[in-house]
């Protein structure tokens, strides 16, 4: 897996244990298959370590594409393809959950000046000058 920054202390240097060979494979029609190889450091294979299959799509939303990634289960490239469907499936799942709850957040945390709505009785904008409260 991919280390953040903070967990290299800041060192750019690439882990020659841990190299990967990327093919991308795809039907041209629902999305694409990386197959990830696992190689040393002199480019021959590393048969101590398994392939990673990872999917990716597009779920096309009212601000354009958004790029849907997802590791594949499967041994083989035949498993893998297999599995794109449902794997896919839940990827999409997962997104739009995780989509309603960024909004659920964004509007939890609109802001009303003290003393309600501008224009309306008894404070707001016109007039009324009110403060923003900041939690």
């Amino acid at each position: 897996m991919a280390q953040r920054p903070d967990e290299r202390g800041g060192d750019p240097t690439m882990d020659p244990a841990s190299l990967y060979r990327e093919e991308v494979v795809t039907d041209r029609k629902v999305g694409t298959i990386r197959m990830m190889t696992p190689i040393k450091s002199d480019g021959s294979p590393d048969k101590g370590r398994e392939v990673i299959y990872i999917g990716e799509a597009q779920l096309m939303t009212s601000v354009g594409a958004l790029p849907i990634n997802f590791e594949i289960e499967g041994k083989t490239l035949d498993a893998a393809v297999a599995n794109f469907a449902e794997t896919a499936k839940e990827a999409v799942e997962r997104t739009m959950k995780d989509l309603q709850e960024l909004r659920r957040q964004a509007a939890s945390s609109i802001v009303v000046p003290q003393g309600g709505m501008g224009g309306l009785p008894g404070g707001g904008m016109p007039g009324g000058g009110g403060k923003i409260q900041i939690p």
